[in-house]
This record gives C-alpha cells, sequence and structure tokens, in this order.
C-alpha cells in the first residue's frame, strides 16, 4: 500500500484534491441559501441557523469518526493536551467562525459571500508574517493583498458605483467569519503533525457542531419542515464538510501551505457561478467580472514563488 505522505505529496494529486476540495466549498454558498429556503429559515432567525449549521458539522464529524473507526484508525489515543487542542480547534473553527458565516450569509448573495469569504487567504498571510520567521511579507504578497481587497469592495458597489454597501450583520460577519477560520487554519496545521488528519477533523467538527446544536436549541431555535429535498440538501452538506475538511488538512499536513493555498482563489470563482445556477443570481454584472479578476489575481500573487535561476 502507497504510503500517504508519497500519495499527497504527487503534485498531480495535490492539485486535482485542492481543486476539488475548493469547488465543494464553492457550492457550499448557494446550498446553505437553499437550505434557508427548503427549511423555511428566516434571515433574523439566527437560533435556527445556529442550529441547521450544528446538524451539518456534528453529523459530519460522526460520519468521519465511523469511517475512522471502520477502518482501524486510533479514534481514542489522543493524549489529554491533543483532545484539549482539538477541542479547542472544533470550538473556533467550526462554533464561532460558523456563527458568523452563517449570519452573515443570510444577508448577501451567496456571489457576494464566496467573494468576500476569500480574504481569509489574506488575513492568513498577514498573521503568518508574525508567527513564522520564513514567511513574511513581500512586495508580492503585499500587492496581492492590496488587490484582494480591492476585489471585496468592488463586489460591494452598486451600479452607481457611488454608494458602498456593507453591513455588519451582513458583509461584516462573513469577513468576520474569515478572520477566524485563517487563524485556526493556522493552529490546525499544527495539530494535525501529531494526530491523523482525519481524526483530528471528525473531532473538532463533531465537538464545534455540538456546541453549535445545543446553543441553537438553547436559544429557541426549531429546524422542523423535513422533506426529501431538505433532507438530501443536509446530506449533501454533511458530505462536503466532511470530505473538503479532511482533504484540506491532510494536504496541509504534507505539503507546504504555500503549494495548497493558491488553489483557494477557486472558491470565489465556483461559488458565483454555482450561485448563478442554483440561485438565479445574476452575476452578470460588471462588478462580479472585475472582483473575481483581482481576488484571483491577488491569491495567485499571495502565492506565486519565484524559482531560483
Amino acid at each position: 500500500m502507497q504510503d500517504k505522505s508519497v500519495f499527497f505529496t504527487n503534485k498531480k494529486v495535490v492539485y486535482v484534491t485542492a481543486a476539488f476540495c475548493c469547488l465543494l466549498w464553492g457550492s457550499a454558498y448557494p446550498s446553505i441559501k437553499t437550505g434557508y429556503l427548503l427549511f423555511n429559515i428566516a434571515a433574523d432567525d439566527i437560533p435556527t441557523q445556529i442550529l441547521f449549521a450544528g446538524y451539518r458539522f456534528m453529523l459530519a464529524g460522526l460520519l468521519l469518526l465511523v469511517i475512522g473507526g471502520l477502518s482501524g484508525k486510533p479514534l481514542a489515543r489522543l493524549s489529554r493536551r491533543q483532545f484539549g487542542q482539538i477541542t479547542l480547534l472544533g470550538l473556533v473553527q467550526t462554533s464561532v467562525q460558523y456563527v458568523f458565516f452563517y449570519i452573515g450569509l443570510a444577508y448577501v448573495s451567496g456571489a457576494n459571500g464566496s467573494i468576500i469569504n476569500a480574504t481569509g487567504t489574506f488575513f492568513s498571510v498577514i498573521m503568518a508574517h508574525f508567527i513564522y520567521k520564513n514567511d513574511r511579507i513581500t512586495m508580492n504578497k503585499t500587492l496581492g493583498c492590496l488587490l484582494g481587497f480591492a476585489g471585496v469592495m468592488a463586489v460591494n458597489f452598486n451600479d452607481g458605483l457611488m454608494n458602498f454597501q456593507f453591513s455588519l450583520k451582513g458583509e461584516g460577519m462573513v469577513m468576520l467569519a474569515a478572520f477566524v477560520l485563517s487563524a485556526s487554519t493556522i493552529y490546525g496545521k499544527r495539530i494535525s503533525q501529531t494526530v491523523e488528519p482525519g481524526i483530528m477533523t471528525g473531532y473538532q467538527l463533531a465537538i464545534g457542531g455540538i456546541v453549535l446544536t445545543v446553543a441553537g436549541y438553547a436559544f429557541g431555535g426549531r429546524l422542523t419542515d423535513f422533506n426529501l429535498m431538505s433532507t438530501l440538501l443536509l446530506a449533501y452538506l454533511v458530505l462536503l464538510s466532511s470530505m473538503a475538511f479532511s482533504l484540506w488538512s491532510t494536504l496541509l499536513k504534507y505539503n507546504r501551505v504555500g503549494m495548497v493555498v493558491p488553489f483557494n482563489f477557486m472558491i470565489p470563482v465556483s461559488g458565483t457561478a454555482l450561485s448563478a445556477v442554483m440561485l438565479n443570481e445574476d452575476v452578470f454584472e460588471w462588478k462580479y467580472g472585475v472582483a473575481l479578476v483581482l481576488v484571483s489575481v491577488g491569491i495567485c500573487l499571495v502565492n506565486w514563488v519565484k524559482k531560483p535561476a
């Protein structure tokens, strides 16, 4: 059987797997908004939005742990310190981040949400400058960050260009979720060096999902209107989370961050395209084209490394 470190460092495998993860994450934006419609979740019904997120991540985490147990992975071989680290990761990366994300997505379009969430890449670059001595901010990274944030600004202008639209409970929440995800991703990469990525992801999703579920019920959330379509959509979101997070954690464990992160540009691209198909959103305005180009070029610049002569 081929060693995982060899398999997941093969460039073709890395490229295909990273692209697949980003395509899945891009589909989450229109899928969540579709879920709000199918489950009749109002934009101001925050407890039920949190409960919806809780079901998704709790089930995704449990699914990964069941698969891990059936495949013989050591589910219980965690030290107290490791379990504490994973619990903290679950509370921050899943619970806190998705409270912000789900609330924000209720007030912005799927296309806007996918592009704004791409700011997480630039937050990672800035934080890495202060955390890692070998990952300082360069001219390329600075220019990339500026272009990326310019793209975020562009997508929030209306047709008249003179009325910038930004609300704390909408765009602000999505951007805050991106920041929390960036910080927790750096922390998660460190944990994955001592814990199998699939097990780490399973526990952190399950723990974070349980917290979200309990909080949703505690504040009056109720998820009803279960039917074939709504159940299938929830099942898709569960599979999306379990596969994408587990594969992404594995890629980050065995590869340089700079080799994997450039594929993040596919998330706003696929999120915008799929929002157009699934939600019938008008994404053919000039601002979406400009925003996608700026964000994509920005992320590529952030991760571009000049080969030595």
